[in-house]
């Protein structure tokens, strides 16, 4: 029986070609970020693909075509560094209308590296229940967080403010994120078992718009 490709990889080429494809697009549109994550991904597929051949004249034409896209992933590589340290850089992800899979370790883990030791959040408005509102209920309520965060070791600091506008999250290793909504950008889950409820990745979101930059000094509160 003859299979896609002739040797197994045809479902792997069309992958890789539709990847790369893409992030040549993203790259033109100078949505560098993305397009890096896009030619990673694409060159992946290739090498698998040149794993899998045993057409010698397939693979060295693949691997003309990956060490072309892995020299221009390189180059992305070094200009994203660069903006970074001249304090330009700019990332912007849109999360739509009841879309799923935007938990808090999806935007923050690529931002979260070993050397942070400080956070620091701000929000203007807390007001829902699930927030804390009320300063009696605001207070015991982060009070038990600060206890529970010293059993692990981390000290939390809680100050108020009556003029902050921002809503920003901002770690001591340069990284800053605007969230429109804020932390709360999640919706209300429609019960205690329903999916969602307890893991963020599959609870719906409101519409809303984070933007990430990274500065060489983020201010502190």
């Amino acid at each position: 029986m003859s299979r896609a490709g002739g040797d197994g990889t045809g479902a792997l080429e069309r992958a890789g070609a539709e990847t790369l494809k893409r992030a040549v697009e993203l790259d033109l549109a100078s949505r560098f970020q993305e397009s890096l994550v896009c030619y990673q991904e694409g060159i992946d597929l290739l090498l698998q693909v040149v794993k899998g051949t045993k057409d010698e004249a397939k693979k060295q034409r693949y691997r003309q075509k990956i060490s072309e896209y892995m020299t221009r992933a390189e180059d992305i590589k070094k200009y994203i560094e660069k903006e970074k340290q001249d304090g330009k850089y700019h990332k912007q992800i849109r999360i739509e209308e009841n879309a799923t899979g935007f938990g808090y370790e999806k935007l923050f883990q690529e931002y979260l590296t070993e050397i942070v030791s400080e956070v620091w959040v701000e929000d203007p408005y807390i007001r829902h229940v699930h927030q804390g509102s009320g300063r009696n209920q605001q207070t015991s309520g982060l009070e038990e967080i600060k206890q529970s965060l010293r059993n692990h070791g981390i000290t939390l600091n809680v100050a108020f403010s009556s003029s902050i506008h921002d809503r920003e999250i901002r770690f001591n290793n340069g990284w800053m994120i605007k969230i429109g909504r804020g932390l709360d950008y999640f919706k209300r889950p429609q019960g205690r078992f329903s999916i969602g409820y307890c893991d963020f990745d599959l609870r719906p979101c409101h519409e809303t718009t984070v933007d990430v930059f990274h500065t060489k000094h983020t201010k502190k509160m």
